[in-house]
């Protein structure tokens, strides 16, 4: 779960369940009751039909909750970072960086760090379709040094110039849970 609207989906797809969720939150659900692996199994069907994943092992959930961490940074958060993504995330999640990096390329075959750019990316162009900012603003919001290091890092990732990519009729944006 990435977004606001999927917690509503997932919370009201729980109670239709019949189960009584105790916190929804972007990547975490708790419910009061002890699942059998046949409700298990049921939940994820129906979780998938909405493209959701029941995740129920220890990887898993760390590398969900590496995600949700990002996703919250670059998208919903209005502070910005103060230390480096290493500190945030370790911080947030209370495990040693290193242990956290090795699982998250082990597991998803690409970097915490390469991860954190695809968002900010994405994020990036939510903001030049919006048209509200100009770049230089867009550069300060996203914590970026120089718009010029925003232009380049962009070009990289997606192909094009930020200029460019603003005047697209067909906007080429990847929702944030298929990053």
């Amino acid at each position: 779960m990435v977004c606001s609207r999927c917690k509503m989906v997932v919370k009201d797809e729980l109670l239709k369940f019949g189960l009584h969720p105790t916190s929804v939150e972007l990547g975490e659900v708790i419910v009061s009751e002890e699942l059998s692996q046949t409700q298990k199994k049921q939940l994820n069907q129906l979780l998938l039909s909405f493209g959701f994943v029941l995740i129920d092992d220890k990887k898993s959930r760390t590398i969900e909750k590496i995600k949700t961490a990002i996703v919250e940074l670059v998208h919903y958060s209005e502070v910005q970072l103060k230390s480096n993504l290493s500190d945030h995330i370790s911080q947030q999640l209370n495990h040693d960086y290193n242990y956290l990096s090795n699982l998250f390329s082990e597991v998803e075959g690409t970097t915490i760090e390469q991860y954190f750019i695809a968002q900010k990316i994405e994020k990036v162009k939510e903001l030049l379709v919006y048209d509200e900012l100009s770049l230089s603003e867009i550069s300060l919001q996203m914590n970026y040094s120089s718009v010029s290091y925003l232009s380049k890092q962009f070009k990289k990732v997606t192909g094009f110039t930020t200029t460019y990519y603003k005047q697209l009729k067909e906007r080429k944006r990847t929702p944030i849970e298929e990053l």
